[in-house]
C-alpha cells in the first residue's frame, strides 16, 4: 500500500524518481526494479519469490543430525566455541555461529545472558617478560580426582610458559613454574600473584602483606632482581582468572577424549600436545616489538629458588631437617663443622644439599641418602 502509494504520484508526475525512492527509503535503483514488476504483474508483483521457499544455502537435515549425534556422544562436555574447533576433523565445515545457533536451537545449550554493565580492562604490559602472572586452580581435571594446576603466563601476550598439574599447590610447585620460565626464556621484571602463604606472609585475614618477613618465593625473586607484586582481589587477577576458566572449560574435555586418567600422563599431554594448540589459539600479539627478557647467566638457578633453612651442625657432624638427619662427609678443607651455621637447600624435586657459605658441602636424594660428594663452590 505504501508503494502503490507512492507510485501513483510517481506516475501523475508529482515526484521524481530520487524522491520516491527516499520516500520509500530504498535506493534508486531498488524503487527501478520495484517499479518495473508492478507494471508488469501488478502488486503481486512485488512479493519476495523467496518467502515459504528453503534457502538453497541451508545446511541439509543430516548434517544437521550428524552434529548434534557428536556433541549428544562424543563432545557432551564441551562448550560451543571447543566444539566447533572438532567439527572439521569430522568433516562438518560450517561457521561458529552456525554451530551455535543448531545447538542452541536443539535445546543443547543455553542461550547466553545479556552481558552487564561495561568494565574496563587493563591495560596489557607493551612487551613480553614486563610481567608474568602465577597462579594455582584447583579443579576435578579427571573423574573422581582433584589436581591443582599451576600456570605461569605473560600478560602482555597471554601465552602460557608453564602449566602442570600438582597434588597441592605449594612454594615448590611455585618454584619448578618459574624454573621452567627462566631456564626457556630468561629473567623477566615482575610477577603478578595473589597473596596466597607461598608468595606473602599476611598477619590477619585481608590485611596487606608483610614485606618485612618475605617469604622463600619473595627471598629468592628479590635473589634474581624480580618484583613480587600483590593482588589483592579476584578482580585484580582477571587476566589469570579469565586464563583459568578457559583451561577448565577445555582441558577436562580433552584429557577425557585422550583417554588419561593419572597425573602422569596429564602432565606428558600437557606439555607435549595441549599447551603448543593452547598458545596458537590463545596468543595475542604484543603491543610492542621486542621483550623484556634477559638471559640469566648467574648462580646455580635450582639453588636460588629453592627452600632455604638455616640450621646449627650437632655435636656428631649431622644437620637435622624435617625429621631426617643428614650426615655430613669428611672433608679435606676442615676437620669437622660442629657448632658451624649451615644452610639446607631443599629443591623442587625433593633432593637436598648442605651449603657453608657458598660451598656445598654435601648433597642427598629424598631418603636423605648422600649423593656424590661436591664440595664445590655455589
Amino acid at each position: 500500500m505504501r508503494f502503490e502509494d507512492v507510485y501513483g504520484r510517481f506516475h501523475r508526475g508529482r515526484l521524481g524518481c530520487e524522491e520516491a525512492a527516499e520516500l520509500l527509503g530504498v535506493s534508486l535503483s531498488t524503487f527501478g526494479r520495484w517499479r518495473n514488476r508492478y507494471e508488469a504483474a501488478g502488486a503481486i508483483g512485488l512479493v519476495d519469490l523467496r518467502l515459504g521457499k528453503a534457502s538453497a544455502r541451508r545446511a541439509p537435515v543430516d548434517e544437521v543430525a550428524k552434529v548434534l549425534s557428536l556433541f549428544e556422544t562424543r563432545y557432551f562436555d564441551f562448550n560451543v566455541k571447543h566444539f566447533h574447533e572438532k567439527l572439521p576433523a569430522h568433516g562438518v565445515e560450517r561457521s561458529y555461529s552456525w554451530t551455535k545457533n543448531v545447538l542452541q536451537e536443539a535445546g543443547k545449550v543455553a542461550r547466553a545472558p545479556r552481558r552487564g554493565a561495561h568494565r574496563r580492562k587493563r591495560v596489557r604490559r607493551p612487551l613480553p617478560g614486563m610481567m608474568l602472572h602465577q597462579d594455582g586452580s584447583r579443579h576435578t581435571w579427571v573423574p573422581g580426582s582433584q589436581w591443582d594446576l599451576i600456570f605461569t603466563m605473560d600478560d602482555a601476550t597471554s601465552q602460557t610458559y608453564s602449566a602442570f598439574f600438582v597434588e597441592e599447590e605449594g612454594t615448590m610447585s611455585s618454584f619448578q613454574g618459574l624454573i621452567e620460565v627462566i631456564e626457556s626464556r630468561g629473567l623477566f621484571c615482575s610477577l603478578y600473584a595473589d597473596r596466597a602463604s607461598h608468595y606473602w606472609h599476611t598477619p590477619a585475614a585481608g590485611d596487606k602483606v608483610d614485606r618485612d618477613h618475605p617469604s622463600q618465593v619473595k627471598r629468592a625473586l628479590d635473589q634474581l632482581g624480580i618484583e613480587l607484586i600483590a593482588a589483592y582481589s579476584p578482580e585484580a587477577r582477571g587476566r589469570s582468572e579469565r586464563m583459568f576458566a578457559t583451561f577448565q572449560k577445555r582441558l577436562p574435555q580433552e584429557l577425557r577424549t585422550a583417554g588419561i586418567t593419572t597425573i602422569a600422563a596429564a602432565n606428558r599431554f600437557l606439555a607435549e600436545i595441549y599447551l603448543l594448540e593452547h598458545n596458537r589459539r590463545f596468543t595475542v600479539p604484543a603491543t610492542e616489538e621486542g621483550s623484556a627478557f634477559v638471559a640469566y647467566g648467574g648462580a646455580a638457578l635450582a639453588d636460588i629458588l629453592c627452600v632455604q633453612e638455616e640450621r646449627t651442625v650437632g655435636n656428631d657432624n649431622t644437620v637435622r631437617y624435617k625429621r631426617q638427619v643428614l650426615q655430613i662427609p669428611p672433608d679435606r678443607h676442615r676437620h669437622h663443622y660442629v657448632r658451624a651455621k649451615v644452610r639446607v637447600h631443599d629443591y623442587p624435586d625433593g633432593t637436598l644439599a648442605i651449603f657453608h657459605g657458598p660451598r656445598c658441602l654435601a648433597r642427598y636424594d629424598r631418603r636423605a641418602h648422600p649423593l656424590e660428594q661436591t664440595n664445590a663452590a655455589a
